[in-house]
């Protein structure tokens, strides 16, 4: 019985998803997607969804799930895409996207410059920029376990695993 609700839930789920996928762009998502799986929403229709709009981070987040990496997605991408963003999504997973997102350059480090950006977005560009300086060589001087300058993806897991708030503020709600 319990993998029957299980499987219930992820149905409704989907259905919802779906609905929300289709809403953004009636003219060109099939009500049944099955019919065209490689239709693809533009990021501009995506970033302007009330779930996101307001999100700092929104056209990195809708970048990191795209599969064509433009920022155009599929169905399956924002399934994804929202997955990894339900509240209910492990610590790991969570910690994957959120490098991906905060790694501005894609070298698969954070580096200073992407600790900045990072900063700038988090404070809409408030701080001095000797103060997002400070800050991004705290952080670095902290997390960073090999002492090369940047953060590994181990050393980004470590510096999250100590954020006790990480969890309840990377999700967003649909």
């Amino acid at each position: 019985m319990y993998m029957f609700s299980h499987f219930r839930a992820d149905v409704m789920i989907s259905c919802r998803l779906h609905g929300r996928f289709y809403e953004l762009a009636p003219n060109i998502v099939p009500m049944d997607y099955t019919d065209d799986p490689d239709v693809k929403l533009p990021m501009q229709l995506i970033i302007n969804m009330p779930e996101l709009m307001e999100n700092p981070f929104k056209e990195r987040i809708v970048q990191s799930f795209s599969e064509d990496g433009e920022g155009n997605l599929s169905f399956n991408d924002f399934v994804d895409m929202f997955s990894v963003m339900s509240e209910m999504a492990p610590r790991e997973l969570k910690a994957i996207y959120a490098f991906k997102i905060y790694d501005f350059n894609t070298d698969n480090f954070i580096c200073k410059s992407d600790l900045e950006k990072t900063l700038n977005k988090l404070t809409r560009e408030e701080l001095e920029e000797e103060e997002v300086t400070l800050v991004c060589e705290k952080v670095i001087e902290e997390a960073d376990m090999d002492g090369d300058g940047k953060l590994a993806f181990a050393d980004f897991e470590n510096m999250i695993s100590k954020a006790p708030d990480f969890l309840s503020t990377f999700h967003i709600r649909i």
